[in-house]
């Protein structure tokens, strides 16, 4: 036994202590799967790699870490360069890759050596494949959970294609057929992590033009790619159609020529379908995949009934009237009322505004204002950074020297698909049109509208959007309180039909009357979900706090009393 392994428990010659006597979820994370109970005791979830030791309870106190347990930190490199003549595999592949083998007495290969680098590009671990027993064990243990994708340290960033495949004998294998050429990648860890794998190198696969995905020909092989292709956007997934089992059997077998045939053939995938509605039955009445937060704001509940993910909501004013302020009270609210992770795209200000104003509204108080900030000890804000950013939950879109449209665009889904974010707010939707050019302002948000619309519909997020309105004619404009219509949306009319809901916010910001001055009418002018329109609520205010307050008339500052302790 290798030195490198030998001084922990979960790695053992003892046979039946290293029998898998169960499989199922992991406590720790949110595996289905992962996580293996050991005939000796021990346990190890291969997702989120916590180890538990044998005789110690599954809690979070007894639970220990992997690579705690081993001597050495680093992996070892360790055997020589040579073909797997087995496999068909030549030495120039392995060299490429920097695969290497070790060899017994009689010269007979008996351990692969697969090196994982972390985005550091830094080797961090070994995947060490026993050919006797086809074990395959990680070297320090614990390691390759931090390795991005095999192959992908010697892969540039960006071109025409990238090939992903379930194994790395098969990534080596389709690179050798396809003439060492194309770059090719694998996951893992086989195909069940698959998603999590190709998540944590979204940026590096999705800088491709074309990604070629070539799993296993088997059932989880099949299910997994199609998995991995709805990461991206459509067109961008080709998933390989197998006859043989995988990749290395074609190289086995003679058949290179046959394998480069069905990659170029490779079909564009496309998750849609036709189905007749007959056919739903029983699944009519069962739940869908949304989920529903409720507005901080009883009036609007009572006409919209929540915020829905795969729905776009357009949130509309004229300038100054108060959207930015509505807005943070939704993240903050989704924030605590949700358990999924939030996208920020808030064009008109820095993440550092973006996070005081955000902590302003957990501390009832403008901390966004210095002189306010400075009132309060590092502690206190702590308090409410930890609170706010410092659940891990909030991702911004830092836009500073970048304003490109599909630039953000790819910004968003990659929040989406890969941050796990199912509730996105951007703030607001001029300034994208503004990246456009070579047409007029109608036809930019046209085509803006309908990726954004088709981007809530493929990932089921709910979008939050912000939009101007036109300059208003007469003598009375929206800054004056001017009740707003669909027809007031600036530039084109595709904000208001490919909205679910489009919800007004009207203020007389020159009012005589102070509390009048300070209030706002909300108005719902669509409602695709349920149809009510018209005045949902008034909200008022408060500019000791610089929070928003539901009222019951307008310019009605009385609802606002206590406001601090009833706010939602």
């Amino acid at each position: 036994m290798d030195q490198w392994y030998q001084d922990t428990k979960f790695v053992t010659n003892e046979e039946d202590n290293n029998r898998v006597i169960n499989t199922g979820p992991c406590i720790y994370c949110s595996s289905s799967d992962a996580y293996k109970t050991y005939a000796d005791g021990h346990s190890f979830c291969f997702s989120c790699e916590t180890y538990t030791p044998s005789g110690d309870k599954p809690m979070a106190e007894s639970v220990i870490k992997m690579e705690t347990s081993y001597t050495n930190t680093s992996p070892k490199v360790v055997g020589v360069f040579d073909d797997i003549k087995d496999r068909g595999l030549k030495r120039a592949t392995l060299e490429h890759y920097g695969v290497r083998v070790q060899k017994n007495a009689d010269g007979e290969i008996v351990k692969h050596l697969y090196p994982y680098y972390d985005k550091n590009n830094i080797h961090i671990s070994n995947k060490v494949r026993n050919v006797a027993d086809k074990q395959f064990l990680a070297e320090p243990s614990g390691s390759l959970g931090r390795g991005l994708l095999f192959g992908q340290n010697i892969c540039q960033e960006g071109g025409k294609f990238v090939t992903v495949c379930e194994g790395e004998i098969d990534a080596m294998s389709a690179y050798q057929m396809m003439g060492s050429q194309w770059p090719v990648v694998s996951i893992k860890d086989g195909a069940a992590s698959a998603v999590r794998n190709c998540k944590n190198s979204y940026a590096f696969l999705n800088s491709y033009d074309h990604i070629r995905i070539c799993f296993d020909n088997d059932e989880r092989g099949i299910e997994n790619a199609a998995k991995v292709a709805s990461l991206f956007e459509p067109n961008k997934c080709s998933i390989v159609n197998l006859s043989l089992k995988d990749a290395n059997e074609y190289l086995k077998a003679g058949k290179s020529e046959e394998f480069v045939q069905k990659w170029w053939a490779a079909k564009v995938h496309t998750p849609a379908g036709i189905v007749n509605l007959k056919d739903i039955g029983p699944d009519l009445y069962k739940e869908t995949n949304q989920s529903t937060c409720l507005y901080p704001f009883t009036g609007l509940n009572e006409k919209l009934y929540g915020i829905r993910t795969g729905e776009l909501l357009t949130l509309t004013a004229g300038t100054g009237t108060g959207k930015s302020s509505v807005m943070r009270e939704l993240i903050h609210h989704v924030l605590k009322n949700t358990a999924e992770n939030i996208g920020i795209i808030s064009l008109e200000e820095s993440n550092r505004s973006t996070v005081f104003h955000l902590m302003s509204v957990e501390a009832s108080d403008r901390l966004y204002i210095n002189e306010v900030r400075a009132k309060y000890s590092q502690e206190e804000l702590n308090k409410w950074e930890q609170a706010t950013i410092g659940t891990g939950r909030l991702y911004a879109f830092d836009h500073f020297g970048s304003l490109k449209t599909e630039e953000i665009l790819s910004r968003v889904r990659y929040m989406i698909k890969a941050l796990d974010c199912k509730w996105i707010f951007l703030d607001h939707l001029s300034i994208l049109v503004s990246g456009l050019e070579g047409m007029d302002e109608r036809r930019n948000i046209d085509i803006l509208m309908t990726k954004l619309r088709s981007l809530v519909e493929e990932t089921n997020c709910a979008l939050i959007l912000v939009s101007h309105l036109r300059r208003a004619n007469g003598d009375s404009g929206h800054e004056d309180g001017k009740e707003v219509s669909l027809s007031h949306l600036r530039g084109s009319q595709s904000i208001a039909q490919l909205s679910d809901a489009v919800v007004a916010l009207e203020r007389d910001q020159q009012a005589d009357d102070q509390n009048a001055a300070n209030t706002t009418t909300v108005r719902v002018l669509k409602n695709r979900y349920a149809g009510e329109t018209g005045v949902a609520c008034y909200l008022y205010f408060n500019r000791d706090t610089g929070r928003l307050a539901e009222v019951e008339n307008l310019g009605d500052s009385d609802g606002a009393e206590g406001f601090e302790e009833t706010v939602l």
